[in-house]
C-alpha cells in the first residue's frame, strides 16, 4: 500500500494592512492613523482622485477624478502654449461663444466633482481613529482647501459667463471687417450722455483713435465739438447735401449750428426717417445714421478712411473706473464739480459746486473722474479736450493683465453698459495684440486747436489734413551719403 507524500504546503501571504496600509491600514495605530489622514488630504488636492484610487474601493470615483485632473491639466498646459505661440488663435477660442459655454460647463463640473472627492476623502480618513487634534484639523484643512480651489472653479465659471454675455452684448452687431487703412485702424472715439433724452444727446467728446497696425503705436486726435463747416469724405451722403461743409439750420422744431456735435441732428433726429434713407445698413451693423454721418465728417476733417466706432456713455463712465480701481492723474488746475443751475448769471462757482478737484498728483474714483473730464467751467473748452485725452490714455495704462484678471466681472458689468461699437468679433484677437504692443510706447496726443494752428472759426481742412499725415506717416531721415 503506497502512502501519498504530504502535499507542500505554500508560503502565507504577507497581511495587506502590511502590504497596501493607506487601503487597510492598521487601524489600532492612532499615530499612523493621523498620518494616513493627511496624506489623503493632500492627494486629493495635488491630484483629486488619487486618495480614492490608494485607498477607497470606489475605484471608479477615482478614475473619474484622475481623468479631470488630467484633462484639467491637459487644457492649462494647451492654454499656456497657446498664450506664448498661438495667441491669436487662443483670443479666438476664449472669444466664441460654444468655447466660453463648454468652459463654463466645465469649471462648474469641476467644483462640483472637487466637493464629492473631498467629503468621500474625509470619509476615507475615518476620523473616529486619528488623534484627537488631527480628528478637528484635518476636516477644517480639507475644508478651507476645497473653498479654495472650488471656489476658484466656480470664480473660473462665471468669467466664462460674463465673457460670453459681454462679448454678446458689446459685438452682437458689427460692421464689415477691413484691413488697415493706409497701415492705420482708425477708430472713431465717441463720448456722451445717453439715455431717457437720448434724441437729444450731443457728443460732448469726438476724437480718433489712430493703431499702428504693425507697432501698435496710438495717435489720438481730438476733435473739437464746437469746429465749424466740417467737410464730409468722399462719396458720403452728407457730401450730397453739404458740398461746401457742413452748414447750420434755422427751425422752431429742430435746427442746429454747424458745429461737428450737430451733424447728428441733421443727419438723424431732425429727419422724419431718422436718417434711415441716407445711411440704410447703419442699424444693421450695430451703427446709427448719426454717428455714420460724424464719421464721415471726421474722414473729411482728418483726410483718413474710419471704419469703425466706440460709443463711450459718460453715465457709465464712472463705473468703469471704478470696476478698474481708479486711475492716476497730475491735476494741474484747480476744477469745481457739479454745473449751475440753469439761468445762472452770477461769478462765484462756489454758489453751485458740490466740491472741487485739488490741484496735484491724484489717484481718482469714477465719480471724480468724470467731473475732471466734464468740468469746462472756470477754464475752456481746449482744456477739457486735454484733460479727456488724459483720461483715454490713463484708462489704457490700468488695462493690465492683473487688473482684467482681479477685476473682471466688474469690468465687464461696466463694459456692457458703457459701449456700443461696431467693431467686428474677428478683429478682437488682432487688436488685443495691439493693445498690448501700445502699452509699451507713449500715445501721441494731437489736438485741433488754436495752439496748433488751427483757426477755431474757420479751419483750413487741408492743413489739418497736412498735419495729420505728417504725425502718422513722418518723413524718415535721408542718409547722408559718405564721401
Amino acid at each position: 500500500m503506497t502512502i501519498a507524500a504530504p502535499r507542500a504546503t505554500s508560503q502565507p501571504r504577507r497581511p495587506l494592512i502590511e502590504t497596501r496600509p493607506l487601503r487597510n491600514p492598521d487601524a489600532t495605530d492612532p499615530s499612523f492613523m493621523g498620518r494616513r489622514g493627511w496624506w489623503l488630504v493632500v492627494m486629493n488636492v495635488l491630484v483629486p482622485g488619487s486618495a480614492q484610487i490608494l485607498a477607497g474601493r470606489n475605484r471608479k470615483l477615482g478614475r473619474i477624478g484622475l481623468g479631470a485632473t488630467l484633462l484639467s491639466w491637459v487644457l492649462v498646459i494647451l492654454a499656456v502654449v497657446a498664450a506664448l505661440f498661438w495667441r491669436s488663435m487662443l483670443i479666438s477660442i476664449a472669444t466664441n461663444w460654444f468655447a466660453l459655454t463648454a468652459l463654463q460647463v466645465l469649471f462648474v463640473a469641476f467644483a462640483l466633482l472637487w466637493i464629492v472627492l473631498t467629503f468621500d476623502t474625509l470619509r476615507l480618513v475615518r476620523l473616529v481613529k486619528v488623534p484627537t487634534p488631527s480628528r478637528f484639523a484635518i476636516p477644517v484643512v480639507a475644508l478651507i482647501l476645497l473653498g479654495l480651489l472650488s471656489g476658484g472653479a466656480g470664480y473660473a465659471a462665471t468669467v466664462a459667463g460674463s465673457s460670453r454675455g459681454v462679448i454678446g452684448d458689446i459685438f452682437g452687431q458689427s460692421g464689415p471687417s477691413v484691413p488697415p487703412d493706409d497701415g492705420y485702424y482708425n477708430i472713431l472715439l465717441l463720448g456722451a450722455d445717453s439715455g431717457d433724452g437720448r434724441d437729444s444727446m450731443r457728443f460732448d467728446s469726438i476724437s480718433v483713435v489712430s493703431v499702428n497696425a504693425t507697432t501698435g503705436a496710438v495717435t489720438i486726435t481730438g476733435i473739437p465739438r464746437e469746429l465749424p463747416h466740417a467737410p464730409f469724405s468722399e462719396g458720403s451722403p452728407m457730401q450730397a447735401l453739404y458740398p461746401d461743409g457742413f452748414d447750420g439750420h434755422s427751425s422752431s422744431s429742430c435746427g442746429w449750428n454747424p458745429w461737428m456735435n450737430h451733424i447728428r441732428y441733421a443727419a438723424e433726429v431732425c429727419r422724419d426717417d431718422k436718417g434711415a434713407a441716407l445711411y440704410p445698413d447703419a442699424v444693421a451693423a450695430g451703427s446709427a445714421p448719426g454717428i455714420e454721418a460724424t464719421k464721415d465728417a471726421a474722414e473729411g476733417i482728418l483726410g483718413i478712411k474710419i471704419p469703425y466706432y466706440v460709443f463711450v456713455d459718460m453715465n457709465g463712465f464712472a463705473a468703469m473706473i471704478d470696476a478698474l480701481g481708479g486711475v492716476d492723474i497730475n491735476v494741474t488746475e484747480r476744477l469745481p464739480k457739479g454745473g449751475p443751475p440753469e439761468g445762472w448769471t452770477g461769478s462765484d462757482v462756489n454758489e453751485w459746486a458740490i466740491g472741487w478737484i485739488e490741484p496735484g498728483q491724484q489717484h481718482m474714483d469714477g465719480d471724480t473722474a468724470q467731473w475732471y473730464a466734464r468740468s469746462r467751467y472756470t477754464t475752456s473748452d481746449w482744456d477739457r479736450m486735454e484733460r479727456q485725452r488724459e483720461l483715454q490714455v490713463a484708462i489704457l495704462d490700468q488695462f493690465t493683465p492683473q487688473t482684467i484678471l482681479t477685476r473682471f466681472n466688474e469690468i465687464a458689468a461696466a463694459g456692457t453698459v458703457l459701449i456700443d461699437t461696431d467693431l467686428p468679433k474677428d478683429k478682437l484677437s488682432e487688436f488685443f495684440d495691439l493693445m498690448l504692443l501700445a502699452k509699451e510706447q507713449p500715445v501721441t496726443p494731437i489736438e485741433l486747436v488754436p495752439e496748433n494752428g488751427v483757426d477755431e472759426h474757420n479751419p483750413d481742412y487741408a492743413y489739418i489734413q497736412a498735419m495729420i499725415q505728417q504725425a502718422l506717416h513722418p518723413p524718415t531721415a535721408t542718409p547722408t551719403p559718405t564721401p
